[in-house]
C-alpha cells in the first residue's frame, strides 16, 4: 500500500501532556520527521552520543556508557538507513531524535558489530525490530519518541508486520512500557573492558492478528510526517 499524507496524523500522535500551550501571537515550531541518509551518519553519531550520556547516566555507570559506544552496543547501524527504514526528527531546524524499525534479525548494534544478523524476518512468524531510538537531552519527555515509536510502528505494519521486539536500555524501557511492550526477558551484553550493559528484551504482540503475510515483496515508505508542537 502506497503511503500518502492520509497516514499522518497531526498532533494526535503526540502525547497531551507532552503539549504546551502557547498564545495566539505566538508560532508553534514545526516537528517534521523524515527517512535518514548517509549524509546525516555524523549528526546522528552526536546525537546519540550525547543522549547516552546524558539520559542514560542515571542508569548506568559513565564507564558503561563509553564503553558501549565506543564498542558499538550504542550506535548507528547504516544497514537501517540503506534500508530506508531509519528516521530523524526536526524541531524547527534542530535534529532531536532518531530511530527506526527493521525487517532484519539484529535487535541492536552499530554497522559491523558481532551481534548483527542481517537475515530477513518474515512477517508471518517474525517481529518486526524496533531499532536505536535516541532523544537530545533538550527535547526528552516531550512526545518525541512517543512520535517516531508510532511512526515506525505504522510503517512496518504497512510492510506486513504486526508485531514488534526490541532491546531497550534500563532507560528507555519507560517509553517502551507506556506504549504497550512488555518485558520478556533481561538482556547482559558485554561493551569491553570488562563492562556489561544490561537492558531487557521487550515484545508488543496484538490481541488481534490480521491475515498472515509470508513475504514482503517490498518496503513501503512513509511520507515525511509533519506536526506542530509548542515548546517551553
Amino acid at each position: 500500500m502506497k503511503a500518502t499524507k492520509d497516514h499522518v496524523t497531526r498532533q494526535s500522535w503526540i502525547r497531551p501532556e507532552s503539549i504546551h500551550k502557547r498564545s495566539e501571537n505566538t508560532m508553534q515550531p514545526e516537528v517534521n520527521i523524515r527517512p535518514a541518509t548517509m549524509d546525516d551518519c555524523a549528526p546522528i553519531a552526536a546525537l546519540m552520543s550525547e543522549s547516552a550520556r546524558v539520559l542514560a547516566r542515571p542508569d548506568y555507570p559513565g564507564d558503561v556508557i563509553e564503553a558501549a559506544l565506543s564498542s558499538g552496543a550504542l550506535g548507528l547501524d547504516t544497514q537501517l538507513i540503506k534500508d530506508e527504514t531509519y528516521y530523524l526528527v526536526f524541531v524547527g531546524r534542530a535534529l532531536t531524535a532518531c530511530g527506526g524499525w527493521s525487517f532484519r534479525r539484529a535487535l541492536f548494534g552499530a554497522a559491523g558489530e558481532k551481534v548483527r544478523n542481517a537475515d530477513w524476518l518474515d512477517p508471518a512468524v517474525d517481529d518486526a525490530r524496533i531499532r536505536a531510538f535516541f532523544v537530545h537531552p533538550h527535547f526528552a519527555r516531550r512526545g518525541l519518541g512517543s512520535l517516531l515509536l508510532t511512526h515506525c510502528e505504522k510503517a512496518a505494519q504497512m510492510a506486513g508486520f504486526e508485531s514488534f521486539a526490541l532491546a531497550a536500555t534500563l532507560p528507555g524501557k519507560r517509553l517502551y512500557k507506556a506504549h504497550g511492550y512488555i518485558a520478556t526477558d533481561a538482556i547482559k551484553y558485554g561493551v569491553g573492558g570488562g563492562q556489561t550493559m544490561h537492558g531487557l528484551l521487550m515484545t508488543k504482540r496484538p490481541l488481534r492478528h490480521a491475515k498472515p503475510v509470508s513475504t514482503m515483496s517490498r518496503i513501503p515508505k512513509l511520507a515525511t510526517t509533519v506536526v506542530a508542537m509548542g515548546f517551553d
